[in-house]
């Protein structure tokens, strides 16, 4: 009995004096709160507003402006902070963009709560002009692109290189970058828009957003395609030329990922890209923490079916 009063009167008291030596340290772990963001995030919707008819196809009763809004509102009410973003290609696909030159489309994502979107290719095809008039008209989310100039356009005033939103304490800074327009698009449609080298500008545009702005994560919008068979540019190779993206959201080669891809950066630090498909099949989930001691960790990621289920 008298050991093991002694042993917890030397314990007792040694604890204390490392406390007095180290008051700082016991304090920030006592601190180190953890700050959640839940990432909602699309690319490719390409007009569906409805889901597919439940004709018996591969995508029968799949997609759809409802049942993503339901399924978008039920994450948001389940008390964490909720991020929703689009990496383009919002425009052509169904009926209703030939009849309404996107008009729905983008009203539909101003009543769902996006925050953020950029452009893809198919974005152009009603004309620069007519995606400028939509945005302004019925948007109150930014279109984030650090690549096009759209300087002599009428784009000049409806863009922005970087968005900071703040979430939950954390600040979330979020660029973009779009894929080279010759050959791909008209030049009618994008007129004298220019493209600028994607890795130059977003390597700029992030650095200022982490290192000046000092945002706690870096997301880039991409509509440059996940990776290519040549050396085009894409995901992957702008994946591992940047130092200060945390985190890729892409579009335009309409891959259905099933998990992240984890790259390293010129840094040498890990950077994750992904991507869910096209039509609006799929709503990519990612599930983040932030905190002092452990920094930013991912720790769930899910692609969410979405659509209507058989006899609904």
């Amino acid at each position: 009995m008298q050991t093991r009063r002694k042993f917890i009167r030397e314990t007792g008291l040694g604890m204390a004096a490392l406390l007095a030596a180290n008051p700082v340290v016991f304090a920030s772990d006592a601190n180190d709160e953890v700050k959640k963001l839940t990432i909602l995030h699309t690319n490719d919707v390409h007009s569906r507003l409805e889901s597919f008819p439940m004709d018996g196809s591969a995508n029968a009763g799949k997609a759809g402006v409802a049942p993503r809004a339901a399924l978008i509102n039920k994450i948001r009410n389940e008390g964490n902070e909720v991020l929703l973003l689009d990496s383009g290609d919002i425009f052509q696909g169904t009926p209703y963009f030939n009849m309404f030159d996107g008009e729905p489309e983008i009203k539909a994502m101003q009543m769902m709560g996006y925050e953020a979107c950029t452009m893809g290719n198919h974005d152009f095809d009603a004309g620069l002009e007519n995606f400028h008039t939509k945005i302004r008209t019925h948007a109150k989310f930014p279109v984030v692109i650090c690549n096009y100039d759209f300087r002599e356009t009428v784009m000049e005033h409806s863009y922005v290189p970087y968005h900071i939103i703040k979430k939950g304490g954390l600040d979330i800074g979020i660029t973009g970058v779009g894929i080279e327009l010759a050959g791909l698009v008209p030049d009618k449609l994008y007129g004298k828009t220019k493209y600028l080298d994607p890795i130059m500008e977003v390597n700029r545009t992030a650095h200022y957003l982490k290192k000046d702005k000092k945002c706690d994560f870096v997301i880039c919008l991409s509509h440059l395609g996940d990776r290519y068979a040549d050396n085009k540019v894409s995901d992957e190779i702008m994946a591992k030329e940047t130092e200060n993206i945390d985190l890729i959201l892409g579009g335009h080669t309409h891959r259905f990922f099933e998990a992240p891809r984890e790259y390293q950066n010129k840094a040498g630090k890990k950077i994750l890209v992904n991507q869910v498909g096209w039509a609006g099949i799929k709503l990519g989930r990612l599930d983040y923490s932030f905190s002092r001691s452990r920094g930013q960790n991912l720790d769930n990621n899910q692609s969410l079916s979405v659509g209507k289920k058989e006899g609904e």
